[in-house]
């Protein structure tokens, strides 16, 4: 299994609120800059996506590719993990939600192997690249 990388960032908005964000897949194109487009396959019992195909465009590096949602009961963190796709050969992603006061402390965590082989210090700096970006857009879209 890949290494782990791991980020957070405090957030001026409730759980529930970010979590509203992270849950509305079909909506990241609006403010996800690399999504170009998400399309939900299934969802789960509470109506919530299960599996959702994704087009990413960042760049060099383009992508179609499908994660499968794993959602907590009590609204507080969502994992994932790569069911199918073209550059990658596994994803696994986790978002914990932390509240802080009036603030929420959100914490990612991102693991992907590539198809190509790529050394694990320019992997790690990637994955760091995503997150920071992931966590920057997901601020912006909350606090908005």
């Amino acid at each position: 299994m890949a290494e782990q990388s791991t980020q957070s960032i405090e957030v001026d908005a409730a759980p529930e609120r970010i979590m509203a964000v992270i849950a509305d897949l079909p909506a990241y194109p609006e403010w996800a800059q690399a999504v170009r487009e998400t399309e939900v396959l299934a969802e789960d019992d509470a109506g919530r996506a299960k599996q959702v195909r994704f087009t990413l465009d960042a760049g060099p590096v383009k992508d179609v590719y499908t994660l499968e949602y794993d959602w907590a009961a009590d609204g507080l963190s969502v994992s994932w993990h790569l069911v199918k796709g073209q550059m990658q050969k596994s994803q696994n992603g986790r978002y914990v939600l932390e509240r802080k006061g009036e603030r929420t402390l959100v914490t990612y965590t991102l693991s992907v192997e590539l198809a190509l082989p790529m050394i694990g210090l320019l992997r790690r700096k990637a994955e760091k690249m995503i997150m920071d970006t992931a966590l920057k857009e997901l601020k912006r879209r909350a606090e908005g």
